[in-house]
């Protein structure tokens, strides 16, 4: 083995999010490095700072194939994550490597290091990647001091994950049982079709699903692409558009808009995404959908503005009447009516699936059908509880906010990610039990965590200022997971990206996992419960 360890630097496909995100990457790397040193071990940066694209993360995959060749095969590798990164930048040299790996993220919401840091370990579980993993809000703390002395030692880091028990461990109630079989017999037999346009967001690897995990249990692909939706959204008429906006206007959704288009939410950006929404609808009936995502991210964000307004509005039971394109045989048929077209933002499969199975058994239930995700973005401490902020771009529905659409503002996507704007459904979401999740994919096999939260309600000014030191235009969630940890939660997490739904009360949300976990039990998911006040024995 080299006595030498190399620190690689992933980084984002954009050029303008790498350039204000390097100093904050910068200053991450010095505290690990300086770490490493003084336990008496050389590290070296395995990429130089390009002065003439001022950043020096690595910002393709081919640039990741030209870093990993230089670097020996058994050397130890320190992945630092300060920002969001394009893990299939990485993945190839990670998969080949022969080396120790260590996965380190600061601890920051401005800068969303442990998002990236998620979604990577996510990739390279699915891969079958060994790694170990890190976080720390300076690197100095006795925690992280540990865990890197392992590392260093030449051995995995071992992190506290008996929050995690097998559904095995437990007894399900008879009822929730008979409810799981039900549903997960119904899903085989009708199928269900979830409809992906275009695969493989942002290189989340994690987030796509092998056909082969659905098909036993009857959901397949349809393989979309967001040329077609483009395509469809220039075929949507004005007045289509401005009816939606109109009907948004009536439930009392706050619009922040203003004149220039570079910096401001338009009224132009505001109707390329009502139109987006209409033609994913009518898109979604043509094939049959039961659930879908749009990546958006890449490729669509050069055509339109962003995606995020649909998003929710397409998890929204309640939501602005989209009629079948008129043909001469539509009759004038409501879309979807009354109930939720579940989306997945970002074409994060394991979210689609995930959504999927949440809306069939709420529904069963009598529940709320409306679920989402989020991203697991940052927490802090908060009158002895720790608060997770949960935070996404896209897709909450506004009946998960305070408020509902009176609740919800629209505010101008920022431009280092949304060069096109367009504004999002802001607001906080509404106190209450909520049951969590992650799908992912694990040797080869579907795999699912299920646990129960609290979504609570912050001060005013607390959840400002966790606006500001996160995304300040992005709808947020802040929750109590119970019984897991902070620490513990990030050690199992396998993925960027949580599921969250509520329940009427606790008993409700106890009884909704339940049925839950039964019927990913039945499709042949291995399923682990986690935490506390899930009322199973």
């Amino acid at each position: 083995m080299s006595d030498v360890i190399y620190l690689v630097a992933n980084g984002d496909l954009r050029l303008s999010a790498n350039r204000q995100c390097w100093l904050a990457q910068n200053q991450a790397e010095q505290a690990i490095m300086q770490a490493i040193r003084r336990e008496g071990r050389q590290i070296d940066r395995a990429h130089p700072y390009d002065p003439e694209r001022q950043h020096g993360f690595i910002d393709s995959q081919k640039h990741g194939n030209q870093v990993f060749r230089n670097i020996p095969l058994h050397a130890p590798v320190v992945v630092c994550e300060a920002v969001w990164q394009y893990s299939h930048h990485l993945l190839p040299g990670l998969f080949g490597h022969k080396g120790p790996i260590l996965t380190v993220a600061n601890w920051s919401g401005t800068w969303p290091g442990l998002v990236g840091m998620l979604n990577l370990n996510g990739c390279l579980t699915k891969a079958g990647v060994p790694y170990s993993t890190l976080w720390s809000e300076d690197f100095t703390d006795e925690t992280f001091l540990r865990g890197l002395r392992q590392w260093l030692a030449g051995d995995m880091v071992q992190h506290d994950t008996s929050h995690a028990r097998p559904l095995a461990e437990f007894h399900l109630p008879i009822d929730a049982e008979i409810a799981g079989r039900e549903l997960a017999a119904h899903l085989r037999r009708n199928r269900a079709i979830m409809g992906i346009f275009d695969e493989g967001c942002m290189g989340m690897y994690n987030a796509i699903i092998p056909d082969e995990c659905m098909m036993p249990f009857g959901v397949f692909k349809e393989r979309l692409s967001q040329s077609s939706l483009y395509a469809a959204m220039c075929g949507v008429g004005d007045a289509e558009a401005h009816a939606v906006r109109e009907w948004l206007r009536r439930k009392g959704m706050t619009f922040r808009t203003g004149s220039n288009p570079e910096t401001d939410l338009t009224e132009d950006q505001i109707l390329g995404q009502c139109k987006m929404y209409i033609a994913a609808l009518r898109i979604a009936d043509d094939f049959g959908c039961d659930v879908i995502g749009i990546q958006y991210q890449q490729g669509l964000k050069d055509l339109a503005p962003a995606s995020d307004l649909a998003e929710g509005l397409l998890n929204n039971a309640d939501r602005p009447p989209v009629t079948a394109a008129p043909d001469g045989h539509s009759n004038g048929r409501v879309l979807y009516e009354g109930r939720p077209l579940p989306h997945f933002n970002e074409v994060d499969e394991c979210a689609g699936l995930d959504a999927l199975v949440t809306n069939r058994v709420w529904t069963r239930l009598g529940y709320d059908p409306e679920t989402t995700l989020h991203d697991v973005r940052y927490g802090e401490a908060y009158n002895g509880d720790f608060v997770w902020v949960f935070e996404i771009s896209g897709s909450v529905p506004p009946q998960h906010l305070v408020g509902g659409y009176a609740g919800a503002v629209s505010e101008r996507q920022p431009p280092m990610y949304f060069r096109l704007g367009g504004g999002t459904i802001k607001g906080v979401s509404k106190p209450g039990e909520i049951v969590w999740s992650r799908i992912y994919v694990e040797s080869g096999k579907l795999h699912a965590d299920l646990g129960r939260a609290k979504a609570i309600g912050l001060p005013p000014a607390e959840t400002e200022r966790r606006w500001q030191v996160t995304t300040p235009q992005w709808p947020v969630m802040h929750a109590v997971t119970y019984g897991v940890s902070r620490d513990q939660f990030m050690a199992k997490h396998q993925a960027n990206h949580i599921q969250v739904a509520y329940g009427p009360d606790a008993g409700g949300a106890n009884r909704a996992l339940a049925v839950k976990a039964a019927m990913f039990r039945e499709m042949g998911i291995a399923v682990n419960i986690c935490g506390t006040h899930h009322g199973l024995e």
